[in-house]
């Protein structure tokens, strides 16, 4: 039972990162004009990946120096989630093998 609960958390950070890579390719897209945004669909596409995204990418944002036009926010969410990623392999292999060894 604990297996599925690991399975299921690393396949929704899995999934999770493929949205925010999407929503980095839709947003450079559309800034540079090979989207068009004023298509229904092309901006009900873009609404939902903003939507998924946003809410993990502001914090970050705020925290980062402004570097202009270039947005390095997605690539450390990702970094972050590949962390969470690894942090939970750990963990599952210490409930599941009783192995105790420091996580880090």
């Amino acid at each position: 039972m604990i297996g599925i609960i690991f399975w299921l958390l690393r396949e929704l950070l899995y999934w999770y990162s493929i949205v925010v890579i999407l929503a980095a390719v839709f947003s450079m897209l559309a800034g540079f004009g090979i989207l068009d945004t004023r298509n229904r669909v092309v901006w009900s596409i873009g609404d939902f990946l903003y939507r998924a995204t946003e809410p993990a990418l502001r914090p970050i944002r705020n925290v980062l120096p402004n570097f202009g036009a270039i947005d390095i926010s997605p690539l450390i969410l990702l970094l972050l989630l590949q962390a969470a990623n690894m942090l939970l392999a750990k963990i599952y292999e210490a409930i599941v093998f009783n192995s105790f060894r420091p996580l880090f």
